[in-house]
């Protein structure tokens, strides 16, 4: 199964940064320009959470804590959504999905 999902992955004949999780919805990383997002995505996310002092936290540091956040996934979405296939719910893989 492993060895199918790489190769589901790999034949990309359009270029996506993201395809299609095979179960569910929402994208996976498919080139290295995908995987280079996520990486700022999560390195954004972990400097915030450093930068966020729970010893003196105020309701302003954790509402610009969490409206920054919320503001990193809309944008991390919309990368995905431009880069990427069009998302769709998957339940595996199938025969045709992988056109050789």
């Amino acid at each position: 199964m492993f060895k199918k999902y790489i190769e589901y992955l790999r034949y990309n004949p359009e270029g996506y940064w993201f395809k299609r999780k095979l179960y569910g919805w929402g994208w996976t990383p498919a080139k290295w320009q995908g995987w280079v997002v996520m990486a700022v995505f999560f390195g954004f996310v972990i400097f915030q959470a450093t930068m966020f002092d729970t010893t003196a936290q105020t309701t302003n540091d954790l509402t610009l804590f969490l409206t920054e956040v919320i503001l990193t996934v809309v944008l991390l979405i919309y990368i995905c959504y431009k880069t990427g296939e069009k998302p769709k719910w998957m339940w595996g893989l199938r025969n045709k999905t992988i056109v050789r």
